[in-house]
């Protein structure tokens, strides 16, 4: 990356005061994001620049209420001071104010909390950046909402699965709440999958969270569990597990990130559940024996019928489509 000449580093002074602002005061659209992840890939430096004025903004919602008791000190009139010529590190301060200024104007008209819903449709995957630098990755059909406060950063995962990438920041928790419980973290890399009302599962890469799995099964609520990197947890309704992954089962739980699908040992209807979710159809196994086939492979979440066909020439199974759109699988062996 090249470095800042005098000029670039002014202008990039300003972007990254309008950025802060922007981020601070509402909601970015697709666009929007698009040209946040560009400039901040032109040079390495623009990262802090933006980090430094969001902490600015930060600053200023602490110290708001003595700002405002003195803010009427500025409109007294005062005795113009004579014109002098700035040296160019007294510029440099003064522009730097300048951008704060705008930053903190912006900030005042912004909301205690910033509300933002997001969501993939079926088949799609998509990232987003949120307003306090956190990267979020979602899987198809997957809904968020995201409200980003001064004390607390609290997201709700209705459905679906999400890799979060979380900005460190011990003043203000990251939480992320579904229906079957919920994970606390300040800052560190870990993916959240909320299928069902029931059912919790949370992988972390790198750091520690906390998870608080919810009272599915009645009995009231469970003790926090905390997990560390390669730490995965399976709460369903009335049991909770803790598993150690290696390298490689990392790679593959997470490995929907590049669109791919490992399943090693899964029952049959655990891995139609997870196609059919992913493109928004009803696929089943007939009760009995076609349902607790084992199914084992790596298949791309995007091919749909390229699965279909390893289960008729690995598995010996029937696959038929009903009149409604759903897919019922059954052993070429049953009636």
């Amino acid at each position: 990356m090249k470095p800042f000449d005098q000029h670039q580093e002014s202008s990039a002074e300003d972007q990254a005061a309008l950025w802060a602002a922007r981020l601070d005061g509402s909601s970015l659209d697709a666009a929007d994001r698009g040209a946040l992840e560009a400039w901040l890939a032109e040079n390495a430096a623009h990262g802090a620049l933006l980090a430094g004025y969001r902490q600015l903004s930060a600053d200023l919602e602490i110290q708001l209420p003595a700002l405002l008791s003195t803010a009427d000190l500025a409109a007294r009139p005062e005795k113009t001071p004579p014109r002098r010529r700035l040296s160019p590190a007294w510029a440099a301060t003064a522009a730097l104010v300048a951008a704060a200024g705008v930053a903190f104007t912006v900030w005042l008209a912004r909301p205690a909390t910033q509300v933002e819903d997001i969501a993939t449709p079926v088949g799609q995957r998509q990232s987003f950046t949120l307003a306090d630098g956190t990267r979020v990755e979602l899987n198809a059909h997957t809904r968020l909402q995201v409200q980003i406060g001064a004390a607390e950063r609290h997201v709700n995962l209705a459905e679906g699965e999400a890799f979060f990438m979380v900005k460190k920041d011990r003043a203000r928790p990251f939480i992320v709440e579904t229906p079957a419980g919920s994970v606390r973290v300040t800052g560190t890399t870990f993916d959240v999958r909320a299928d069902t009302a029931s059912e919790l599962d949370v992988t972390v890469v790198e750091g520690h969270v906390q998870v608080n799995p919810g009272d599915g099964d009645g009995a009231g609520p469970r003790s926090p569990v905390a997990l560390g990197a390669a730490d995965s947890l399976s709460a369903r309704a009335g049991t909770v597990s803790v598993e150690r992954l290696t390298a490689s089962d990392l790679d593959d739980a997470l490995a929907w990130r590049q669109g791919k699908i490992v399943f090693r040992g899964v029952p049959l209807r655990d891995a139609l559940a997870r196609f059919g979710r992913y493109h928004g159809r009803a696929l089943k196994a007939t009760d009995g024996a076609a349902s607790t086939v084992s199914i084992g492979g790596r298949y791309s979440l995007d091919d749909l019928d390229g699965f279909f066909m390893a289960l008729r020439e690995g598995w010996h199974v029937r696959i038929t489509e009903t009149p409604d759109g759903a897919v019922l699988v059954s052993l070429r062996t049953e009636p």
